[in-house]
């Protein structure tokens, strides 16, 4: 049974916990972490979730995604979420998700990461992923076409592949340094 802290609107935790499958309560929010791992030819790594898992069962989907349990921070869920699916170790302490993006109930922290990953040294949780892989932007935008990725907006995909090499939401530097 999983465990989920609830949030303020503000994001501020609170001392409520909801389980797995109940309906968020009104006014509250949980938190849901994403890691999208790009390569050095800006490639994304995602994976295949498995036949049986519950929710978008057999679809293909960024590189890591799941819900922050009891006690976790954001950066504590991805890191977890990370090891348990793929098996891979990352050191998230002075990293900041690049994106969050506010749903109906909850908080959604993309963290944006390259790395280069040898796939095949992967220890894919067997419960909920069966395969992964390197993708470009447009073929994850003909996976989501064909109806083998989940179908996240396009313009969302649009800009976890900007934001990787972007830090910022200007253009360029202020030449002042404000």
């Amino acid at each position: 049974m999983e465990v989920f802290d609830l949030y303020t609107a503000e994001r501020e935790k609170t001392d409520r916990k909801m389980i797995r499958g109940e309906p968020t309560p009104e006014g509250l929010y949980r938190l849901v972490v994403h890691v999208c791992i790009f390569d050095a030819e800006g490639r994304m790594l995602i994976q295949q979730r498995q036949p049986f898992k519950h929710g978008w069962s057999n679809f293909w989907d960024v590189t890591v995604g799941g819900s922050a349990i009891a006690g976790d921070s954001s950066r504590s869920a991805a890191e977890r979420e990370t090891r348990e699916e793929l098996g891979l170790s990352l050191d998230l302490s002075d990293v900041r998700p690049s994106l969050t993006i506010h749903w109906e109930n909850g908080f959604d922290d993309y963290y944006l990461l390259t790395r280069e990953v040898d796939i095949r040294s992967l220890h894919l949780q067997a419960e909920e992923v069966q395969a992964v892989r390197w993708a470009s932007k447009e073929e994850i935008f003909r996976m989501i076409d064909s109806g083998e990725f989940i179908p996240y907006e396009k313009s969302l995909i649009e800009l976890l592949f900007f934001r990787r090499d972007h830090r910022s939401s200007h253009t360029r530097n202020d030449p002042t340094g404000d």
